[in-house]
């Protein structure tokens, strides 16, 4: 295994970048959003720390509530605990601003402990959000020891017989095995970890996860169920519904997001184009779908019953955004042109007023207009730490590419 493996360097400037290993097409930015980005980044670093003074002590931030002008803040152990730190490194690293810096690594240190939690799936975005950006800028022994032992408490989840990593916990652990799309997000972790240590059994486990998925969780027209109810005993699958979306054979927007970066780092990380074919279905389904808006940001379901009044998920177009930055330079020119354009606008708009909070505003969030749970009455028409995270690396990404092309 190790004899096959690439320079972990490069592999991890890949991976956190989004870089292309094999293609770089050289698509031609937008000018005018391109001299935005250092004003958006230092408006952003302006926000977080605002944000950033209304936490409790070893507190990370949920959402804000402008109703009610309250602060929704959780533990470490809250899967989005990785996001507040992971956004203010993509922050610091375009403004160099200390203050910025300091406050990731302070509240890096509650979020440590989480390297041993075997209780969630969510660990990728916990700690390779957090920990591998803190990594990739800083190559700290502390920070590598951390993400493995993430990567160990993460392949604990695993269940041979589903080919999954369990995902929700259940009152009937013996009879049902939960596994959600999101869940393809935690993969990177995996990927990480068998390049650094040269153990193939955290490289196996995330291959054999995205292929069950994509075997089980996507429909004829490459829309995904959000979630697969497997038997244990026997691998089978009791059912599949949507439990965030609107129903269960409805398009949940974040669902596909999810889907959609998922693979394109499947197929980075592996180079098995069955990957890339899966990440281009999903990308097409989504842009070329009668109901997604000209600004390109989704309703929070693409079959939502009151479209076009339907509110919009910012988190899932900042989702969309950054992946499809990736997956354009993977696929070939043609489609990399579209995908490209189509992350263009979704970053133009999410960078106007419609969606980029005012100085001060949203609770010190960037974005306004997610939907976390609109089944669940959770999170709706609020800002999320998620959507700040993918719109920055977003916009990290947009500007590399267009220093790629100067």
């Amino acid at each position: 295994m190790k004899g096959k493996l690439l320079s972990i360097a490069v592999l991890f400037f890949v991976g956190m970048t989004g870089a292309s290993a094999q293609n770089v097409h050289h698509f031609k930015t937008n000018s005018s959003l391109v001299k935005k980005i250092p004003s958006l980044f230092e408006a952003s670093g302006e926000q977080y720390k605002f944000l950033s003074k209304n936490l409790g002590q070893n507190k990370f931030p949920k959402t804000y509530y402008a109703r009610t002008l309250k602060w929704d803040n959780s533990n470490s152990d809250w899967w989005c605990s990785g996001f507040y730190p992971g956004t203010l490194l993509y922050i610091y690293e375009q403004t160099k601003d200390q203050e910025t810096y300091n406050e990731a690594v302070r509240i890096m240190k509650p979020l440590a402990k989480e390297q041993f939690n075997k209780t969630t799936h969510d660990l990728g975005f916990m700690m390779y959000c957090s920990f591998g950006n803190a990594y990739r800028m800083d190559p700290k022994p502390e920070y590598k020891e951390i993400m493995i032992n993430s990567a160990k408490s993460l392949a604990s989840r695993f269940v041979p017989s589903v080919g999954c990593i369990r995902s929700w916990e259940s009152r009937k652990p013996n009879e049902e095995c939960l596994v959600i799309i999101d869940n393809m997000m935690n993969l990177e972790l995996l990927f990480w970890a068998s390049k650094v240590t040269g153990d193939r059994s955290y490289y196996d486990i995330a291959v054999t996860h995205a292929n069950t998925t994509m075997k089980n969780h996507f429909r004829p027209d490459y829309s995904s169920f959000h979630l697969v109810n497997y038997n244990p005993s026997t691998g089978g699958i009791n059912l599949k519904k949507t439990v965030q979306g609107f129903r269960d054979t409805s398009a949940w927007a974040r669902g596909q997001a999810w889907g959609l970066y998922g693979y394109t780092v499947t197929y980075r990380e592996t180079k098995d184009k069955k990957y890339l074919e899966q990440a281009e279905h999903i990308a097409d389904y989504i842009l070329n779908h009668p109901n997604l808006p000209k600004d390109k940001i989704p309703y929070w379901d693409f079959n939502a019953p009151d479209i076009p009044n339907a509110l919009r998920d910012a988190s899932a177009g900042a989702v969309m955004a950054s992946a499809l930055l990736e997956l354009c330079n993977y696929t070939n020119a043609e489609k990399g042109k579209v995908y490209f354009k189509a992350a263009e606008t979704m970053i133009k708009s999410l960078s106007s007023p419609a969606y980029f909070a005012k100085p001060k505003a949203n609770g010190g969030y960037l974005l306004e207009h997610s939907v976390g749970n609109l089944a669940g009455n959770g999170e709706v028409d609020v800002p999320l730490t998620y959507a700040d995270y993918y719109y920055v690396e977003a916009l990290k990404r947009y500007k590399e590419m267009s220093e790629v092309n100067k």
